[in-house]
C-alpha cells in the first residue's frame, strides 16, 4: 500500500476506536460516583484502622467536574478495549488472507479477558499500595490527597497492568502470521525477563516491591506461556510446509 493509503487506514481505525470510546465514556459517565466510592474505600478504611486524618480533597470548583470526565474517558477505553484492540491489530497485519484474518479475531478474544484479568489484578493490588505508602504517615498525622492525583495513580495502575498482560497475546498473533518466529523469542529469553521486571519498576508507581513483582511474574508467565505457543505453532507450520530438498532441481514446478 502507498503511504498515502496507509495514512487513510489509520484514520478509519482511529475513528472507529474514538467512537467506541466515546461511547463506553459515556457508560463511564453514569457509573462514575460507584466506582469512585469503591476507589476512595481503601482511604476510608486507613482512617479508621491507623487513627490518622485521611480524605480525598477537590482543589478547584472545577476539580469534581474534570475529574469525573477523565475517569470516564478511562472507563471508556477500558469498556471499548475489545473494538480499538481489534482496529490496532487489523491496521498492524493489512491483507491478510481469509484464514489468517480468523487470527484476528482469536486475538481479540484472548486479549480481552487478559487486559481485563491485568485490570483486575491491579484493582485487587492498589489498595494494599495505599495502605503500604500511608502506613508512613505517624498516629495522629493527616493525610488530604489530591483527587485527580490519587484517580491519575489509579488509573496508571490500571491500564499499565492490562496493556502488560496483553503484550504476549500480540507476539503469538505476530508469529501465527509469519512475522516472529518462536526460536527468536526463545533466544532472547534474558532479555525478555529483565525487560518484564523493567515495564513493572515503571508501570508501578509505589516504592514496595510488592506490586512490581506481582506484575514481573505474572508478565513472566504470561510471556512463558507465549514462547511455547510460538514453538508449537513453529513445528507445526514445519510439518506441513513442502520438502524442497527432495525434489531435483531441474523438475518442472506445478505452476
Amino acid at each position: 500500500m502507498p503511504l498515502r493509503a496507509h495514512l487513510t487506514e489509520l484514520r478509519k481505525r482511529f475513528v472507529r476506536s474514538a467512537i467506541a470510546i466515546l461511547v463506553g465514556a459515556v457508560a463511564g459517565w453514569f457509573v462514575y460516583k460507584p466506582l469512585f466510592e469503591a476507589a476512595a474505600r481503601p482511604i476510608i478504611d486507613i482512617q479508621k484502622q491507623q487513627n490518622i486524618q485521611a480524605a480525598i480533597n477537590f482543589n478547584t470548583p472545577v476539580g469534581a467536574f474534570n475529574l469525573q470526565v477523565q475517569t470516564a474517558i478511562v472507563i471508556g477505553v477500558v469498556l471499548a478495549s475489545p473494538v480499538w484492540l481489534y482496529q490496532l491489530w487489523a491496521f498492524i497485519t493489512p491483507g491478510l488472507t481469509r484464514k489468517e484474518r480468523r487470527s484476528s479475531f482469536a486475538f481479540v478474544g484472548a486479549a480481552v479477558p487478559l487486559f481485563l484479568a491485568g485490570a483486575g489484578l491491579a484493582w485487587f493490588m492498589f489498595p494494599k499500595a495505599i495502605a503500604f505508602l500511608y502506613d508512613f504517615i505517624p498516629a495522629g498525622g493527616a493525610a488530604f490527597t489530591d483527587a485527580s492525583t490519587y484517580f491519575s495513580f489509579v488509573t496508571r495502575i490500571v491500564l499499565a497492568f492490562g496493556i502488560a498482560f496483553v503484550i504476549p497475546v500480540v507476539l503469538v498473533s505476530l508469529n501465527l502470521v509469519g512475522l516472529l518466529p518462536g526460536r527468536i523469542l526463545l533466544s532472547h529469553w534474558r532479555i525478555i525477563v529483565f525487560a518484564c521486571f523493567l515495564f513493572a519498576a515503571v508501570a508501578t508507581p509505589t516504592p514496595e516491591a510488592t506490586s512490581m513483582i506481582v506484575l514481573a511474574s505474572a508478565m513472566c508467565l504470561l510471556f512463558a506461556v507465549a514462547v511455547a505457543i510460538c514453538l508449537l505453532a513453529d513445528k507445526r507450520k514445519a510439518r506441513r510446509a513442502p520438502d524442497l530438498e527432495s525434489i531435483p532441481d531441474d523438475q518442472a514446478s506445478s505452476l
